[in-house]
């Protein structure tokens, strides 16, 4: 009775754990995990002094019964089972104390995104960048401190590769709305989450989804017809022979006969053999990892339709993927037994190496190409499961309403940073499209402008990548966006500042050309040129992104660009934000307010710096 009221007690524990908020929920978590390593360490300690005292026990015994003869030698086999199961023993308690010690890193790092401690702890992306996309670099979409390190918890390069393509581009409609359906149901499965992480650290940097594809996809390895037939009845000829041989039914002759066969099979697949046994080794040992992952995906109950089809996309000859890979593991495992030193010259009498060889050349014919699927699926399972995870972390985000078919609309009430704590982060209320489809925002040194644009465009790949948005409320049609925030010199392409940013700015014009619904978003338009040039540029390039029908905001300390809307005939509006002096400092609200800025605190941030001005 006992036992059982202690059992339902954890149920009652574990059911409340899983209703806390977050930021409780890791915490309660993190100390379970730290209780449970200093549990494991007591007990490895524990372990080993034991097992060094039947070690010495051993070495007593030994020198009674070997050595003085006064004991039986019978005696030392206690000591010696003791010892083996203490080895086993140990090497369980050893794996729980690793468990543990990567459940504690785990939630560290949860921890670390709630309390906005984050920043280079995670992936950041790097091998995604791309300096000539239209937003990414713009966006902080990678690097230190980027979209991609706060959401990336992917254990595999396919899992990364995946998140960061979704990033990058818009999905269509039907499928960003099916993986909504996915993150959500995946949002409160902290337990699944919690397992994937658990793993092992070693299956992030082992795995290789494009080389792993190309092994499966290779042309087939081509042995003459019937040799694993051939081979069998060899092998099985030199058992008969043999055993023949023992029991004096036949001379040794017969026997040399089937071994002089093998050699000159063995001469036949010589080529096709090594060539199966040059490649295999890696793919094997990759696949197993893999196979964690996907025997979790397979035996986990999953109801909307995304998640189901990824199952079902891991079923090949009526196997599961992971009970497929099992099977290769298996056969190679076989394969490269031929090299112990023991057991090479029976491998050699039984033809092991050709036999083996062979199945696993017939498991890549067969599934090698699945392989592809497989990844993919992983892939998509991985990324699916961070943009899960953030969502959980972030209970104010909120799926955004994907408009169908439509002009291009902005909408979201309440918008914060995705990048920003929420508690630390201003809320801005933003509509563009219909009549109003350019916002020109004004304001002074760091009033928030950037801030309000890459706010915008993070929240909008976030949208169209699936996951919630960091807004009390969205509605947004298909969008392509296209931005000019970072623009820089290169000496190494012999290009200026204002060339770099005419560049990319004919990008996103090119957007818009193709007839692409384009949101775009610009950061102190064409601040490399003189006001004059500046005003006529500015207004010649955003009259020219309106009329094609695009949508977007402007930044500029020029008030003489907020003069722009007068010549858009309604389609524009200016808003700006504010700054006062509070005891000699300069304080900022972050709050949209309309019309253009009338004050600036340029001069006053260089005296607060020390300039004579």
């Amino acid at each position: 009775m006992r036992r059982r009221g202690s059992k339902n007690q954890d149920s009652v524990l574990e059911s409340k754990l899983l209703s806390l908020p977050p930021l409780e929920e890791y915490r309660a978590r993190l100390e379970r995990w730290r209780e449970a390593h200093a549990r494991g360490e007591v007990l490895h300690r524990r372990i080993g002094n034991v097992r060094l005292a039947a070690g010495i026990a051993a070495v007593v015994l030994a020198a009674l019964s070997l050595g003085a003869e006064l004991i039986s030698a019978w005696w030392l086999l206690a000591p010696l089972l003791v010892l083996i199961m203490l080895g086993i023993v140990h090497d369980r308690a050893d794996g729980a104390r690793t468990r543990a010690a990567r459940g504690i890193n785990y939630y560290e790092r949860s921890l670390s995104r709630l309390e906005n401690r984050w920043i280079g702890q995670g992936d950041q992306g790097e091998q995604f960048r791309d300096a000539k996309h239209v937003y990414a670099d713009d966006l902080d979409l990678f690097g230190r401190g980027s979209l991609f390190e706060l959401l990336s918890t992917a254990r595999t390069g396919a899992g990364a590769r995946t998140l960061a393509e979704w990033l990058l581009g818009p999905g269509a409609r039907d499928e960003v709305a099916a993986r909504q359906e996915a993150i959500a149901e995946l949002r409160p499965r902290v337990d699944l989450r919690e397992e994937l992480a658990l793993m092992g650290e070693d299956v992030r940097a082992a795995v290789d989804a494009r080389t792993l594809a190309q092994w499966g996809e290779r042309p087939p390895v081509h042995f003459f017809a019937g040799a694993q037939v051939v081979a069998l009845g060899l092998a099985c000829a030199a058992v008969v022979t043999f055993a023949l041989f023992l029991a004096h039914y036949l001379s040794l002759r017969p026997f040399l006969f089937v071994v002089l066969a093998e050699i000159l099979y063995g001469f036949a697949v010589r080529d096709p053999v090594r060539l199966v046994m040059a490649a295999a080794s890696t793919p094997a040992r990759e696949l197993r990892l893999l196979g964690l992952l996907l025997e979790k995906l397979e035996s986990e109950p999953f109801t909307s339709p995304r998640l189901a089809t990824l199952k079902r996309a891991l079923e090949t000859e009526g196997r599961t993927a992971s009970a497929q890979i099992r099977r290769l593991e298996r056969r190679v495992e076989h394969l490269y037994s031929a090299r112990n030193q023991f057991f090479r010259l029976f491998a050699a009498v039984l033809v092991w190496i050709p036999q083996f060889a062979i199945a696993v050349e017939a498991w890549r014919h067969a599934c090698g190409p699945h392989i592809g699927q497989w990844m993919s699926a992983v892939g998509e399972f991985e990324a699916l499961c961070s943009l899960a995870c953030f969502a959980y972390e972030r209970p104010d985000a909120t799926f955004p309403e994907l408009a169908e078919d439509m002009e291009p609309w902005f909408e979201a009430d309440a918008m914060h940073h995705p990048l920003i704590a929420s508690q630390e982060s201003v809320p801005n209320d933003v509509q563009l499209g219909g009549p109003n489809r350019l916002w020109i925002v004004s304001g002074s040194n760091m009033s928030g402008k950037s801030t309000l644009l890459r706010a915008i465009g993070l929240n909008a790949v976030l949208a169209w990548a699936g996951a919630p948005v960091t807004c009390g409320r969205m509605r947004i049609s298909p969008l392509r966006i296209g931005a000019s925030m970072r623009s820089n010199d290169s000496l190494v392409d012999h290009r200026s500042r204002f060339y770099a940013e005419i560049s990319r700015l004919r990008d996103v014009v090119d957007l818009a050309r193709a007839g692409q619904r384009t949101l775009f978003l610009l950061d102190e338009l064409l601040s490399g040129t003189n006001s004059h040039d500046r005003r006529i540029g500015a207004e010649a390039l955003v009259r020219g992104l309106v009329e094609r029908g695009a949508i977007g905001l402007i930044t500029t300390h020029d008030l003489a660009l907020a003069h722009i809307a007068e010549t858009l005939d309604g389609r524009a509006t200016n808003v700006h934000f504010e700054d006062h002096l509070e005891g000699g400092e300069i304080r900022f609200d972050y709050r949209l307010r309309p019309g253009v800025v009338t004050r600036s605190n340029a001069l006053a941030l260089m005296r607060a710096v020390g300039l004579d001005v």
